[in-house]
């Protein structure tokens, strides 16, 4: 239970006591799937993208796998008791897999940066003033977690799991020479009161809320903030931030190293207990306006190499708010403890009342002479190949018109304009949320399906009439549909055997044969690694590919227009960022076509049915 911290007056007199862990203990527990609707889904979901003779293999050994009595049955059992066992099978499983354990860097590879909407500062006291209204801001929105009295969310009537909003203020990620942690500050006994700021590569240490316990005002904030820039006017020449871009071993024996003098180590343990960072930045070079998303994009993600902003960052920082002196905002956040939506959801907030008074500001001395890890930042940097653009030819409306949902209207245009440049269909993950349950993080929507497969292929056959095309896209939107449903129930394919191969590294038994086989390191290469972060804002969140010759794709839908971020790696001479968006736009331009040109009289209104 996330208690009171005692800082901060209660927002509401309506509060109740224990709200959030009453509202916890009544979210179901996460399902485990039916041991053979998984391996059905599974055989699926291999049809169109591998070749028949391995997918004959593959069916072979889930035969095997199914047996009564056999390996198949004894591994579902024994996730069936886990489940019994613990408030989520899942969870403590996925947060080491998939975050604690992967030892790329952060940078790129893992954390995702959220791209605002662009302000006008003409002056730097516009920068102040906008981050101590962002800041105070912040700290309404702690007071809420403080005091259980964050608005539950709700899907499709059901109410969702919050603990994750309860994890991303005061916590940081720890590195390890083989796995790292996750420190969350909240629960201590004295709960931190002070936010980092970074300016020039310089960290201090800003106390937030006064000796009574209030929150400062924006004007207590913002003279506080003036003090941090005219201390820092010099670019410290040695920006000890870049350390934590490291590959994830190498940055956590430098830290080992670090932490022994303790100096740096009171320093170090500052920034991690801090409730958020902010980076004030330096203006990035001036670009067209065409290129503007796309340089502030990668503002968000790296900071733009050493040269640049990188050094402004503290990359293992759950939350860091990014304000630039020319106007360029957002935020990059440490993916291990929360997803997306709850991240846009905290940029929202920035509205306070404002007086004038002094409180006291400590700088913090960080250790100096360690030149490691630029290189490779630079290198990182070089390597991300990105493109942020706004489809302003329509946006959600249009689907909706048509009676399809928005985001499979728009995965299948991807999935158009992937099949366009490389011929082949590439398994493709979406996100789905899993906050139905309790500590419920995500799970895959495969967007690649054998109905998308057959619409792809259709849509260019110039044989293929357009009613029968648009009778495939509309069997492709119902399939995605569907998967998406079951997802976000709990029922999808990837978690499911993920838990499997997991329990039976647990069991310490053999690795039965499906997950050594070539198909399940197919099924997982993810070419296209997608995610719908719908947002009130006009912001899109960008994260780096998953695979050395794959693409990051997010899309925020507004109501007219879309907003995307594409990423690749310029190593991969097969991948190009802005050509695929190019292909994106004009797929989706080509489908409204397709819609538009054949009689809706003509067109399928019957129900989905799997193929």
């Amino acid at each position: 239970m996330v208690k009171p911290s005692g800082l901060v007056k209660p927002v509401s007199v309506t509060q109740i006591a224990g709200r959030y862990l009453a509202h916890q203990e009544g979210l179901p527990k996460l399902p485990v799937p039916p041991l053979q609707q998984t391996c059905e889904y599974y055989l699926a979901a291999l049809t169109p993208i591998v070749d028949p003779e391995e997918l004959n293999h593959t069916r072979k050994l889930l035969e095997e796998f199914q047996k009564p009595g056999g390996v198949g049955e004894r591994l579902q059992k024994g996730l069936e008791q886990r489940t019994k066992k613990m408030e989520n099978w899942l969870s403590d499983w996925w947060l080491q897999t998939a975050y604690l354990d992967y030892r790329m860097p952060v940078v790129v590879h893992s954390s995702p940066g959220v791209v605002l909407p662009r302000m006008e500062f003409s002056d730097r006291q516009g920068q102040m003033r906008y981050a101590a209204k962002l800041i105070a801001g912040v700290l309404d929105f702690k007071s809420m977690i403080d005091n259980e009295t964050l608005p539950v969310e709700y899907l499709g009537g059901k109410p969702l799991c919050m603990n994750q909003y309860y994890q991303v203020l005061s916590s940081c990620r720890i590195p390890g020479t083989k796995r790292d942690t996750v420190v969350n500050y909240t629960l201590v006994k004295r709960p931190p009161t002070h936010i980092t700021v970074v300016h020039n590569f310089q960290f201090f240490v800003l106390d937030v809320y006064n000796s009574d316990g209030t929150p400062l005002t924006i004007d207590q904030i913002y003279i506080q903030l003036e003090k941090i820039w005219n201390s820092s006017l010099q670019t410290n020449k040695e920006p000890i931030g870049i350390l934590t871009s490291n590959h994830r071993n190498s940055w956590g024996k430098a830290y080992n190293n670090l932490i022994k003098d303790k100096t740096n180590k009171e320093s170090v343990r500052a920034i991690q207990k801090s409730i958020f960072t902010v980076c004030l930045d330096a203006p990035m070079p001036r670009v067209s306006d065409d290129m503007y998303r796309t340089c502030a994009g990668v503002q968000m993600l790296h900071g733009g190499g050493s040269r640049w902003n990188s050094g402004n960052r503290w990359f293992d920082k759950t939350l860091q708010f990014i304000i630039g002196e020319d106007g360029t905002c957002g935020l990059i956040y440490e993916h291990a403890p929360a997803e997306g939506p709850p991240i846009v959801v905290t940029s929202y907030l920035y509205r306070k009342k404002s007086e004038m008074v002094r409180t006291p500001m400590v700088p913090l001395r960080m250790p100096q002479n360690l030149r490691v890890s630029l290189l490779l930042l630079c290198s990182m940097a070089h390597d991300l190949d990105m493109k942020v653009s706004v489809f302003s030819h329509f946006g959600k409306d249009f689907p909706k018109s048509q009676k399809m949902s928005p985001d499979a209207f728009i995965q299948m245009a991807l999935q158009l304009a992937y099949y366009r440049i490389y011929k082949r269909c590439c398994p493709t993950y979406e996100s789905a949320s899993l906050r139905m349950f309790r500590l419920g993080r995500t799970d895959t929507i495969r967007s690649t399906s054998i109905d998308s497969d057959k619409f792809v292929k259709a849509m260019d056959d110039p044989a293929k009439h357009n009613t029968e095309k648009v009778a495939l896209l509309d069997k492709a939107v119902k399939a995605h549909r569907a998967y998406t449903d079951m997802a976000i129930r709990g029922q999808a394919i990837d978690r499911h055997l993920l838990g499997l191969k997991l329990q039976a590294i647990e069991d310490l038994a053999a690795l039965p044969e499906i997950f050594m086989d070539t198909s399940y390191a197919v099924v997982l290469h993810f070419n296209l690694s997608t995610s719908q972060v719908p947002a009130k804002t006009n912001c899109v969140m960008c994260f780096g590919p998953v695979v050395p010759d794959g693409y990051g794709v997010c899309y925020n839908p507004m109501d007219t227009h879309i907003n995307f971020a594409v990423s690749a790696f310029n190593s991969c001479q097969d991948t190009n960022a802005a050509r695929l968006a190019q292909a994106l736009e004009d797929a989706l331009l080509d489908i409204k076509t397709l819609l538009e040109q054949t009689p809706k009289a003509k067109r399928s209104t019957a129900p989905y049915r799997p193929s």
